[in-house]
């Protein structure tokens, strides 16, 4: 009986973590196999987009086949490699695997192209086995997330995914030809529209898409005026509503716990004491306690 091959080629039943994070155009995954584990994986060419793989530990290599010839590349915490799905792919495996996922759709990479100023970039440089500290560290903020895709709002998502591909993009599309950047701050009728939108969906339910479309700008332009403008990205100013809301609440009703994240938009109870208690210091409940 032939063993079922997930969507990136690899045995689901070799894998002892495989996990998914999907996005408007682009989907995280991590996948780990033991040494013993995932020896082979597999995909044939098709018009998917992008894969970007950062390696999260070490031990791992892989011999690459190609057409005539093989090449072999070993994976250290935070090596890199991107490859295209137009591409047929075929790897053995040795040792551990530990790897965090991007999956680029061919919209998601055009409209980034799109977005972006300077020259125009027609494609990624596939790469293997780089080191690249930037994408580790992109991808160890999103590792969080996909052990609780819970907690991960589309706000979320939308905004990691537009950074590392704005990155790929700077990084492996090729040279940038832009003019210095002036006045990036959001004028004050845009920082108010995105702020009023991002408060009417303080679950975070709302995607970046959205709220740069509402101010004219592009999705990569909006998050760093954003933050330009306020000091925080969008999902952290979004975060730091929602805590100053719990603080009211906690202050000011009996409501109980459960409630209160519910109204702040919070996914449920643990989700608001993790989120809280890293910005206050306390739990929620010790917290009220310590002000009423």
């Amino acid at each position: 009986m032939t063993n079922p091959m997930d969507s990136l080629g690899c045995t689901a039943n070799a894998l002892h973590k495989n996990q998914q994070l999907s996005g408007s155009g682009i989907t995280f995954h991590r996948k780990r196999a033991r040494a013993d584990g995932l020896s082979r994986v597999e995909t044939p060419a098709t018009d998917r987009g992008y894969l970007v793989g950062i390696a999260m530990g070490n031990g791992h290599s892989r011999r690459i086949f190609h057409d005539g010839r093989t090449d072999s590349h070993a994976f250290e915490k935070g090596a890199v490699y991107i490859r295209s799905f137009a591409d047929h792919y075929r790897a053995d495996f040795d040792g551990p695997m530990d790897f965090l996922l991007l999956e680029i759709s061919h919209e998601f990479f055009e409209r980034s192209i799109d977005e972006r100023v300077g020259t125009r970039v027609r494609s990624l440089e596939c790469v293997t086995g780089l080191k690249d500290k930037v994408l580790y560290n992109l991808a160890s903020a999103v590792a969080p997330m996909l052990e609780r895709p819970g907690d991960a709002s589309p706000l979320f998502i939308d905004q990691m995914g537009v950074t590392m591909a704005t990155y790929l993009l700077e990084q492996y599309g090729g040279a940038i030809a832009t003019a210095p950047r002036k006045g990036r701050a959001l004028s004050r009728q845009h920082e108010e529209r995105a702020k009023e939108m991002l408060r009417a969906r303080l679950d975070g339910e709302i995607s970046v898409a959205d709220v740069a479309e509402a101010c004219e700008l592009s999705r990569s332009y909006f998050i760093r005026a954003f933050r330009d403008t306020t000091g925080l990205t969008p999902h952290q100013w979004l975060t730091r509503q929602r805590v100053d809301m719990a603080r009211g609440l906690l202050a000011e009703t009996r409501r109980p716990l459960a409630d209160i994240a519910s109204a702040c938009g919070f996914s449920d109870q643990s989700h608001f004491t993790r989120v809280f208690t890293q910005a206050a210091g306390m739990p929620p409940g010790s917290w009220r306690r310590a002000v009423t």
